[in-house]
């Protein structure tokens, strides 16, 4: 497991994964059960350690001490007995924690396996600001009341949003708050908690890529092979580098863009996030956000593999095809083959670069750009 090139400092986190998980109709607890390849919580814990959050408490069913660590061989976690109520368990995972200095905690549930680098990120920011942060997304759902099995009066949808986890917070306050509960037997999730000892809860935009794991279906097996396909296009422009493929080509002129401007990596970058259903590459490396100008290109395609792996998937082939006038392609076919495997950890026969002209028509054509169009496929692991 590679570690994210931006971690994220001073967060300690807890991880709950101490239900019994019965609607799951899993032979064991859903958070040990496979899950596209893994135990179900190990997902999350992955993705927490990547970005350097640490330590990681896991809050785990009396008993579930020989399971929990075979699920999490290798990462760096502690083990804490959760209680009878998930409250209870965020409560032992916090004084668990209690002597470590970290400032800050994410609370998340281990149903949610997957967790997008962006939404950590916004996190982190609003803790910047804020004591507290959770995720939230707006319900799209028309809402009713329910009154002895007929509808009631309608409920307003504007002004709700669907809470998510990991939820942010600083250590200390949430801590003390809750040390402090005095409400119901268990709060529904730890911003109530937050929210009961006076701390104001500021909310970021979710992710849909989140979704509670829940029922057997959730669990179904993953279809077998997966296709996607990218395309880009980038200005020619002087006083810049050519890089196409991961490679430097010597060039009259280079691709103008925010990161290296590699279109040919950026094509592939797209054709591998759809092949998951993960969105596009301006979603994973916006480029309004100053880290991501001059980057290579080729930390895009590791961060796409890197999903395609989480997602329960290997890279099967992929073919790129580079659309221009010049510079010729021919020349340097070999070398950007073995750099696109050398990346992506593949062998070179699962990579194909070919390239071809537009015969003088359109921006291509006219020497204006460089345009590049991908397809790959990946297969159930």
């Amino acid at each position: 497991m590679s570690e994210h090139p931006y971690p994220i400092r001073d967060t300690a986190a807890v991880v709950v994964a101490a239900g019994a998980g019965l609607r799951a109709g899993q032979p064991l607890p859903k958070q040990f059960a496979l899950w596209r390849g893994k135990p179900l919580v190990r997902h999350s814990v992955e993705r927490l350690a990547r970005r350097g959050i640490a330590p990681i408490v896991v809050c785990i069913p009396e008993g579930a001490e020989d399971i929990a660590a075979k699920a999490l061989a290798g990462l760096e976690v502690r083990f804490v007995t959760g209680g009878a109520t998930r409250q209870a368990s965020v409560r032992a995972g916090l004084e668990a924690l209690a002597a470590h200095a970290a400032a800050r905690v994410l609370i998340h549930d281990a149903a949610r396996p997957l967790i997008p680098d962006t939404l950590l990120d916004r996190l982190n920011a609003a803790l910047e600001v804020d004591k507290a942060a959770i995720p939230v997304l707006p319900v799209v759902d028309s809402l009713t009341h329910a009154e002895g099995g007929y509808m009631g009066a309608p409920a307003s949808r504007e002004a709700l949003r669907r809470a998510q986890t990991p939820q942010a917070f600083d250590f200390a306050a949430i801590l003390a708050a809750h040390r402090a509960w005095a409400g119901a037997p268990d709060a529904g999730d730890d911003a109530q908690v937050a929210q009961a000892a006076g701390i104001p809860v500021a909310l970021v935009e979710g992710d849909e890529a989140l979704h509670k794991l829940t029922f057997a279906e959730d669990f179904a097996a993953l279809p077998a092979m997966r296709v996607g396909t990218g395309y880009d296009v980038h200005r020619l422009a002087q006083g810049e580098e050519l890089w196409l493929c991961g490679v430097q080509v010597e060039h009259s002129h280079g691709l103008a863009g925010h990161s290296d401007a590699d279109v040919a990596i950026h094509a592939l970058v797209d054709a591998l996030l759809g092949s998951i259903s993960a969105g596009d590459i301006g979603q994973h490396f916006p480029p309004s956000d100053p880290q991501w100008q001059g980057a290579p290109s080729a930390r895009f395609l590791a961060h796409a593999v890197q999903l395609v792996a989480e997602a329960g998937y290997a890279v099967g082939n992929v073919d790129v095809t580079i659309i221009c006038e010049a510079p010729k392609i021919g020349p340097h076919r070999a070398e950007m083959q073995a750099r696109l495997a050398d990346i992506m950890g593949v062998a070179s026969s699962q990579v194909s670069v070919k390239a071809t002209t537009t015969e003088g028509l359109d921006s291509t054509g006219r020497r204006e750009g460089i345009a590049a169009q991908a397809v790959a496929s990946v297969i159930r692991k």
